[in-house]
């Protein structure tokens, strides 16, 4: 039983990263280094967050648990901030980069786009976010012990999954809204994205009151996932050509038929 639902949870949390990964990352040399460094950025920032929690730990009174409750929303809310400036500061290593691969590059162009590199380092950002929120969950899921057997809730470890789903997800939306605002000088996306981030970290002190973390979480990984889509160059007319099951002639075969050199009599 434990196996399985480590393997379980393991799947919801990591599943679509893990295909995202595989389909748009992996084959792609720049795409990957992009990756790894994306994820260093984050750990560097979660390195600086946990210092300062850590010392204002130690600095304030143990013995009164209303004031460590404040100084963990403290930590976290630093947490947030500190992701988001080094968010900031991989966007304009990220830039300097692509300035210099268009530099050296034949056609005067950089082999990754911007928005590619957004796109990346949102998905690095989520995925070692995501590592770092469940690993230790996932460890216990394995055994031994039963969760709810004392009156808690037995859906501990799937929700803890699905709300890692979502922050991978989160992270990968807010890496292609945050770059295109930074690249266009909307300050106003910057803070929607910020504020969006600390409500979404803020819910998280729900639990396990589920329903009212879980669903607005959700909410707002639709939200802004529509919002990275159009941001992205996305359209109505995309999604329904997707959607749609009719084809499209292909322009291409009769323009090679039509120059086939005709047989001789």
């Amino acid at each position: 039983m434990g196996a399985a639902v480590f393997f379980g949870c393991a799947g919801i949390a990591f599943g679509p990263a893990l295909a995202l990964v595989i389909f748009t990352v992996a084959a792609e040399p720049l795409r990957v280094i992009v990756l790894v460094a994306g994820a260093f950025f984050w750990l560097v920032s979660l390195l600086l967050a946990s210092l300062i929690w850590f010392v204002s730990v130690h600095l304030s009174d143990r013995e009164d648990s209303r004031l460590q409750r404040g100084l963990l929303l403290f930590g976290a809310a630093v947490s947030v901030l500190l992701q988001e400036v080094f968010r900031f500061a991989y966007f304009k290593l990220l830039k300097k980069a692509d300035e210099g691969l268009a530099t050296i590059s034949e056609d005067g162009r950089s082999p990754i786009s911007l928005r590619q590199m957004a796109y990346v380092s949102g998905l690095s950002f989520g995925i070692i976010s995501g590592v770092f929120s469940v690993i230790n969950i996932l460890a216990d899921s394995i055994g031994p012990g039963t969760v709810g057997i004392h009156g808690d809730s037995p859906y501990y470890f799937i929700t803890s999954a699905f709300l890692t789903m979502a922050l991978v997800l989160l992270h990968t939306f807010w890496g292609v809204i945050f770059f295109d605002a930074c690249e266009k000088r909307r300050y106003w996306c910057l803070g929607l994205v910020v504020a969006s981030h600390l409500l979404t970290s803020g819910l998280t002190f729900l639990n396990p009151w589920y329903e009212a973390s879980l669903v607005p979480i959700f909410i707002i990984t639709l939200c802004t996932g529509l919002w990275a889509f159009f941001t992205a160059g996305g359209s109505f007319h995309n999604i329904l050509k997707c959607l749609s099951w009719k084809q499209e002639d292909d322009s291409r075969v009769m323009m090679y038929s039509a120059l086939q050199v005709p047989f001789e009599d």
